[in-house]
């Protein structure tokens, strides 16, 4: 049974007519991952932020995002949409220093955002937000939390982020490159991280992406999309083995050269 299933996903701009996403479909079943790659501006975030009704007013949906079987997200008012968003599906956003208010420390947020959630008392949230940090390695989390955005780098702001999104304990998070800000260590670092959590937690996960390998590592399922158009999906196995579309052949290529060439050059070093 699907947790997510999302049919003939449309955006559409009100004032101009044009079609922005152009007819999506996907499933996303219980602890499983689905990876969305795509260039920039394909319409991977506007995909999944159409999904939960975080899109400009100047924006329609249409079709259908079935939740937990019963619920159609494009068709829920603002009110079920806070409570599913707040409890049941968390969202990373690529950018961590704008999802974090600057006149609180994060330490005040994660507790606030938890005692509203998950009807924690104060004292609870804080252990759990301490916890949650802990878990994305994040050294000394008891001074971590009493910082303010502008006080750490964008790297540890994601790791923040991403620790508040698993302490809600969702059913669905959608993590939108999430490693973007972090250096190549880190990035596989959180990459396992969300990997353990997932298979621990029954969590299941978006991930969207531009780095192939992270997702042919991370996900089971994979949607390639280009110009607002959904180019191909299938088992990531299958689509990197045998690529049907061009746009698809291109990528996983273009990732297999730049491979070959990294490991040219080391070799390089290495004979040196």
């Amino acid at each position: 049974m699907s947790l997510l299933e999302v049919e003939n996903l449309k955006v559409l701009d009100i004032k101009t007519k044009e079609e922005i996403v152009k007819g999506v479909s996907f499933k996303l079943e219980k602890n499983t991952c689905l990876g969305i790659v795509g260039e920039s501006g394909s319409g991977k975030s506007m995909t999944t932020k159409a999904i939960l009704g975080l899109i400009s007013p100047n924006l329609k949906t249409e079709g259908l995002a079935i939740f937990d079987n019963k619920i159609n997200l494009l068709k829920s008012n603002r009110e079920e949409l806070r409570k599913i968003r707040g409890q049941r599906i968390c969202m990373i956003l690529q950018d961590a220093m704008s999802a974090f208010d600057p006149l609180y420390t994060i330490g005040y947020q994660m507790i606030e955002t938890l005692i509203e959630n998950k009807n924690l008392s104060k004292f609870e949230a804080e252990e759990l937000s301490i916890k949650s940090l802990e878990k994305m390695l994040i050294n000394e989390p008891n001074e971590v939390i009493k910082k303010y955005p502008h006080q750490l780098s964008g790297g540890m702001l994601q790791r923040c982020m991403i620790a508040l999104a698993l302490s809600m304990n969702p059913d669905v998070i959608i993590a939108d490159e999430p490693t973007t800000a972090l250096d190549s260590i880190n990035q596989r670092e959180v990459v396992e991280e969300f990997k353990i959590l997932r298979e621990v937690t029954g969590t299941s996960l978006i991930f969207i992406s531009h780095d192939l390998g992270v997702v042919q590592h991370l996900a089971q399922d994979i949607l390639v999309m280009r110009k607002g158009e959904q180019v191909e999906y299938g088992k990531v196995n299958d689509v990197f083995s045998n690529p049907k579309h061009e746009y698809t052949k291109y990528l996983v290529e273009t990732r297999l050269e730049l491979t070959k060439s990294f490991a040219k050059s080391m070799n390089k070093e290495v004979a040196v």
